[in-house]
């Protein structure tokens, strides 16, 4: 059975929207147990360590990684030959987050924390360069994204499928539309969905 592992962003947790909309269609399908959310640590070290734990669980999952979840998609993509389904996905992100260091506050649990030049390296210590079989990839983007230049993953994942949309935002607008693409990238029927309105996902 197909399954899907999806990654949170910088300072966000498996309450984000695009989270809640994919674990509530999972749900809808009966497929809860075929998908991970784990919200990771700021320390990218355990942060990979709960991904690794997340991977073991699951049968060759479909990596949905959105902002710095692309990322962490990414390196895991590579390492284990996995397809990945990027979303506004931040490119080197060690140099992104560079000018953010000091105090950080999770937008979801509230939790606050500090970052250091150590998380800086041990992003940075992640990369796997560009992909090397784009075909397993397909990299989502809106122009309007207010956090990352789209322009940046445009470049860089310029041989995978790319999905760009004018307008929208970082957050990525009309995602719970978009699901069954997503669904049939992991492998999953579309007799599954046949009669499902994603839009009422929210």
């Amino acid at each position: 059975m197909p399954s899907v592992l999806y990654i949170h962003g910088f300072n966000s947790s498996s309450a984000s929207l695009k989270a809640r909309q994919l674990s509530a269609c999972m749900q809808r399908l009966g497929l809860q147990a075929y998908m991970r959310v784990p919200d990771l640590h700021h320390d990218p070290v355990i942060a990979m360590s709960q991904l690794e734990t997340s991977l073991a669980a699951l049968d060759q999952p479909l990596l949905v990684g959105s902002s710095l979840g692309g990322y962490y998609a990414t390196v895991l993509a590579e390492r284990y030959g996995l397809k990945a389904l990027l979303v506004n996905p931040a490119v080197r992100p060690w140099r992104l987050i560079d000018a953010y260091r000091g105090p950080q506050k999770n937008y979801y649990s509230g939790e606050e924390w500090v970052l250091t030049d150590a998380h800086v390296e041990a992003l940075a210590a992640l990369d796997v360069g560009v992909p090397q079989h784009p075909s397993r990839y397909q990299v989502w983007l809106q122009t309007a994204d207010e956090t990352l230049d789209y322009r940046d993953a445009q470049a860089f994942y310029q041989g995978c499928a790319l999905r760009i949309e004018a307008g929208g935002d970082h957050g990525f607008q009309h995602f719970a539309e978009k699901l069954p693409s997503l669904l049939s990238f992991a492998g999953f029927s579309p007799v599954l969905w046949h009669d499902i309105d994603f839009s009422t996902f929210k």
